[in-house]
């Protein structure tokens, strides 16, 4: 069976590495600082995380920040609470975009 998404393995990653070694290096330590513990706690950024990268699907990023919250002490139903804030906001963002059609069908009256 094909996927859209080749399985992350260490052969692309290293590929990765070595195609952009000092960019690669500065996204690690960039991410590392990002998901310390901070104002907010390494846990709660990563519930952050994992509802972002369910806003921009990224299958990667659903799996690794879901692992990741889940070694912070994550429960499946403080995940599950993460995911339908991020499902609100997406749709919340298309009922507001709703004004833009309902805008442009008022300017286009006869």
């Amino acid at each position: 069976m094909t996927t859209l998404y080749p399985k992350p393995t260490r052969e692309l990653a290293e590929l990765r590495r070595s195609l952009g070694p000092g960019t690669e290096a500065a996204f690690q330590a960039f991410s590392e600082s990002v998901f310390s513990e901070g104002t907010l706690s390494s846990k709660t950024k990563q519930l952050i995380a994992v509802a972002v990268a369910h806003v921009t699907q990224c299958p990667y990023c659903i799996t690794g920040h879901t692992k990741a919250a889940q070694r912070a002490g994550a429960t499946a139903q403080e995940l599950m609470e993460a995911v339908w804030v991020a499902v609100e906001m997406r749709a919340g963002a298309a009922f507001a975009h709703s004004t833009l059609m309902l805008d442009t069908l008022d300017q286009t009256k006869t």
